[in-house]
């Protein structure tokens, strides 16, 4: 159970307020949550209003440069002329690439082509091509916060398949973070993705999620992008944690190379991703990418 103030002390969160003005209500509700069976937040995952704006603007950051990028992709470039480009326009702002060695990882971002669901990495034999669908990730680190977001990019003129397979994955994101409201269990996230890509007969990938970030790469909560029925952790304001949906045309599975990261459909169909890093706010959730 979370522990209690006196109604009279100053505030944990560092409002400088009374408890009883600021967070009591909000660790009763905790409480109760916790008593069904709920996991909740520890104190350390809801960020301070000085954290929520670090985050901002590294997450502002990881926008512009995803922005740019259309000025770049082009039939014949490498993945790693985009890998490159993106070193380059981190650096320059005085940010660092939070892939680049993060667990090995070599490089600034990753770069998923096709039928690669996620952690492509960028190569210079690796050329795009007319109809190749591809997506880049990455995260930016500022000021020591983390802002991370991924979307696709089609390259030349790409069939009605992949670019319906690109607006659909987009509109689970989209669905995903209109359902968000504070002191809801995270599981709805996952049940507005599956019900929308399965009407349209896509599957979910259920071997990775989202993740809680901000102060660190990767915190709690892990965001569930399939259906469970598992209790999943309550929602609060000023909670900061990404939704990444990855739908595939084909089956749901995938399978990691034998680079250790990139992860391939199970059938060779195509996949797609779009990702923000959102806040949990008093009345639903802000995009902060």
């Amino acid at each position: 159970m979370i522990p209690l103030l006196n109604r009279n002390e100053a505030c944990w969160c560092g409002s400088q307020k009374k408890y009883k003005k600021c967070h009591l209500e909000h660790d009763n509700r905790l409480n109760q949550f916790k008593r069904e069976g709920y996991p909740i937040p520890s104190r350390s995952l809801i960020k301070t209003e000085k954290d929520i704006e670090g985050i901002r603007k590294a997450c502002l950051l990881t926008k512009k440069i995803l922005d740019e990028l259309d000025t770049i992709i082009e039939i014949g470039i490498s993945t790693e002329d985009i890998n490159q480009w993106v070193h380059k326009k981190i650096t320059d702002a005085g940010a660092t690439p939070a892939t680049l060695g993060y667990k090995g990882f070599p490089k600034s971002c990753c770069t998923s082509l096709n039928n690669i669901i996620c952690h492509g990495i960028p190569d210079k034999n690796t050329l795009l091509k007319e109809g190749d669908l591809l997506n880049v990730d990455l995260t930016s680190i500022l000021e020591g916060y983390y802002g991370d977001s991924c979307r696709m990019y089609p390259v030349g003129q790409i069939s009605k398949e992949a670019q319906k397979l690109s607006d659909v994955t987009k509109e689970c994101l989209k669905l995903a973070i209109e359902v968000i409201e504070p002191f809801k269990p995270i599981n709805i996230i996952g049940e507005v993705i599956s019900n929308h890509a399965e009407s349209h007969g896509y599957s979910v990938v259920k071997m990775f999620g989202g993740h809680g970030i901000g102060n660190k790469f990767h915190e709690d909560p892990f965001v569930y992008h399939c259906r469970s029925n598992h209790k999943q952790m309550i929602m609060v304001p000023n909670l900061t944690f990404t939704i990444e949906p990855m739908i595939n045309a084909g089956k749901s599975d995938g399978k990691i190379l034998d680079d250790g990261w990139t992860a391939v459909t199970i059938d060779d169909s195509l996949s797609a991703q779009w990702e923000h890093t959102i806040l949990v706010t008093e009345t639903g959730a802000e995009i902060l990418t």
